[in-house]
């Protein structure tokens, strides 16, 4: 009896939130955040937020409706692009492991001494919002879900839980400077880890679920 490997994948609205917060989390992209935004005026930093958190949500809408006609367009399987999904996160899930601090997970942005307004508003795109919150691991993990989606219902959950994302994204944004100082340092990189460790584990299950379909398909046509 074939295994039904969607069965592996969230399939409920908080599962799915839970796997969108492992690898959309901006944890990483605070301390950059802080470093962009600071010495603004709080106009030019809601300014800012709104930005990232609105390009972020942008971002991960286009994944869930085009996602799977992009595969399909350029003839990709959906079990090979769990795989390299699954190795991108993987490897995302490995550097934040690896963190020694809250801002050696990702690169960091220029020097914001020598921006204009211009710049500050590419750069809250660019690489805040994409990739340090909402990278390739984000879309292909958007994508693999929206594929596996396949009720009505499904696909209603995870839309709600794409926007709950986007709001948890500004929110994170807004209290950028108060979570950092209550975490301090120690606390800032335990979490990017804890989180690196999630990422880890949910590209592994793509892994496991890609692979494990694409034998069926070999032993089937054996």
């Amino acid at each position: 009896m074939a295994l039904n490997h969607d069965l592996l994948l969230p399939s409920t609205f908080q599962h799915y939130l839970l796997g969108l917060f492992a690898v959309a989390n901006n944890f990483p992209a605070i301390e950059p955040f802080l470093t962009l935004s600071e010495g603004l005026p709080n106009r030019q930093v809601c300014r800012v937020i709104t930005l990232t958190s609105f390009s972020s949500l942008l971002i991960m809408l286009g994944a869930y409706f085009i996602g799977t006609a992009v595969l399909q367009f350029f003839g990709i399987g959906v079990s090979a692009f769990q795989i390299a999904g699954g190795l991108l996160l993987g490897a995302s899930g490995l550097k934040m492991l690896n963190a020694t601090a809250p801002g050696d997970s990702h690169e960091k942005i220029c020097d914001v001494s020598q921006m204009d307004m211009g710049q500050m508003a590419s750069s809250a795109i660019v690489p805040i919002s994409l990739p340090l919150t909402t990278g390739a691991g984000t879309m292909s993990t958007i994508t693999v879900y929206a594929n596996s989606a396949t009720s009505f219902n499904q696909r209603i959950e995870l839309f709600a839980a794409i926007l709950a994302m986007g709001l948890i994204i500004a929110l994170m944004f807004v209290f950028a400077a108060r979570l950092t100082l209550m975490l301090g340092h120690v606390g800032m990189t335990v979490l990017i880890k804890v989180m690196g460790l999630f990422t880890l584990a949910i590209g592994i299950q793509f892994i496991v679920t890609g692979s494990s379909t694409i034998l069926e398909q070999i032993q089937f046509r054996i």
